[in-house]
């Protein structure tokens, strides 16, 4: 096979990843709506629920334990309870893996996420005065995602956070610098966009927050919806996995 056909059946590959995988949830373009989702999501709870992260478990850890050594046990809580509900929230989703993954009339990663928009929606009713608790749902429906959904084009990624996809794409990007090899571009490229697409959530969720309040993670639930309906048009059309 001349060298021609080979970068073509590459980037017919790879542009198949993009689009469609032999799992839908690891396509690309599904991973754009949880990542957008996700941004939007830490925006929406740092902004409008007192400052706590719903995915950045590294900045609620070091908040709380500077709250804790400054002997501020009621600020630290505020930290902790996120905290809890995001491993509640990984555990949940592992156990629901676990007990449907062959599940026919719903794919279980489906579920997940149906269960996460209905989530979102309760967030989203929580008043102000109980904001503790809206801050644990919100990382509570993150977690889910995070643990249900962890490939993209073929990659390991997470679909709420950016600190594991700059590492990975840092470093792919550095091997083709180093190799040539124009899959390590690819999939570093793969991970630039995903950060880049989690930062528009953030922003468009951050700026949405001033306008709708404690309804703008609503938002969210349109934007997973988007995603439900992808998976269930690709597991209708040919069976597979959604």
């Amino acid at each position: 096979m001349s060298s021609t056909t080979e970068g073509k059946s590459r980037r017919r590959q790879w542009k198949e990843r993009l689009t469609r995988q032999e799992q839908m949830s690891e396509a690309f373009i599904l991973s754009a709506f949880l990542a957008f989702s996700g941004g939007f999501q830490d925006a929406y709870t740092y902004i409008v629920r007192d400052g706590v992260f719903a995915n950045a478990q590294t900045g609620n850890i070091v908040l709380m334990s500077t709250h804790l050594l400054a002997g501020e046990w009621g600020p630290a809580l505020r930290y902790l309870i996120p905290l809890l509900a995001f491993v509640g929230g990984v555990f949940c989703a592992e156990q629901v893996q676990g007990k449907y993954k062959f599940a026919r009339l719903l794919h279980w990663r489906q579920s997940i996420l149906l269960v996460e928009m209905f989530l979102l929606l309760m967030a989203g009713l929580v008043p102000e005065s109980m904001n503790m608790i809206s801050g644990a749902i919100v990382s509570f429906s993150c977690a889910m995602q995070v643990q249900a959904f962890r490939k993209v084009a073929g990659n390991a990624y997470a679909s709420t956070m950016c600190i594991g996809n700059l590492r990975s794409g840092t470093a792919a990007l550095s091997l083709f610098l180093r190799t040539g090899k124009r899959e390590n571009l690819q999939k570093g490229l793969c991970y630039v966009a995903i950060i880049a697409i989690f930062g528009i959530g953030a922003g468009i969720g951050g700026n949405l927050c001033a306008v709708l309040g404690i309804r703008s993670v609503w938002v969210c639930c349109a934007v997973l919806s988007a995603a439900v309906v992808l998976m269930e048009t690709d597991r209708q059309r040919d069976g597979k996995e959604g």
